[in-house]
């Protein structure tokens, strides 16, 4: 990317001419830095960032689920800020197109890399922190992850979803979720099984690399079953 093209940027993120530096700092990779003999690059501002997004999305979540205890808030939380989640969000947006980074990371693809995504995104944030201000920084990080996750709570239900089944089977009928190895076939090298989870009078089957793999994907599909009946949050949530 040209310098040049910093200004547009600017421009769309609603950054004033006289705080474009700060953009630039933001969007400034270590290995450019090296190159251009700077003493400064973005590790500073991504570490800013990271504080300011902990905030914003804090709030979000606790005005949007009054009634989810701290852990669920917690785990969606970190759901949402996780390296890929933040990377997804940054491809989004193309922010890897303005990033000034060193020829040879270039020409590694190294500008579309998960962590330097994750890390950009950060540091854009708190140059926009910095330049215009907390609520201003929120209107462009909530949009930002609404338009991913319409609904952040469905998120709980990919996490652990073995822990959150048996949560579930505990509170709903008093007893645990049964795995039974449906079939193990294929080369040594490249096993695949599946492995039947069943609870009360519903079982699911799910396939994986390992045993393991497929009881998690036996319990995840039970778990988006219940869910999408409201019966799963509704029990937990009742606890």
């Amino acid at each position: 990317m040209s310098i040049e093209k910093i200004p547009v940027l600017g421009r769309i993120l609603g950054i004033a001419q006289k705080d474009l530096p700060l953009l630039k700092e933001a969007l400034t990779h270590r290995t450019y830095a090296v190159e251009h003999h700077l003493n400064y690059d973005n590790q500073r501002m991504e570490f800013l960032g990271d504080a300011v997004l902990e905030i914003v999305l804090t709030e979000y979540l606790f005005r949007r689920y009054p009634d989810l205890p701290e852990g669920d808030l917690t785990k969606i939380r970190s759901a949402l800020s996780c390296e890929e989640t933040l990377a997804k969000i940054a491809r989004k947006m193309e922010l890897g197109s303005y990033l000034l980074i060193g020829n040879g990371e270039k020409e590694c693809g190294g500008n579309d890399r998960d962590s330097t995504l994750c890390d950009l995104f950060e540091a854009v944030i708190g140059a926009l922190y910095l330049a215009c201000g907390m609520e201003h920084a929120g209107k462009f990080i909530v949009p930002a992850f609404e338009v991913e996750f319409a609904e952040p709570q469905e998120l709980l239900n990919t996490l652990n979803p073995k822990g959150r089944l048996q949560e579930f089977s505990q509170s709903r009928w008093h007893r645990t979720p049964l795995y039974k190895l449906f079939s193990a076939k294929g080369p040594q090298h490249a096993p695949w099984y599946e492995v039947e989870v069943a609870v009360a009078n519903y079982s699911a089957i799910g396939a994986g690399n390992s045993r393991k793999n497929a009881e998690i994907q036996a319990a995840a599909k039970l778990v988006r079953y219940f869910a999408h009946r409201n019966r799963l949050n509704a029990v937990l949530n009742a606890k």
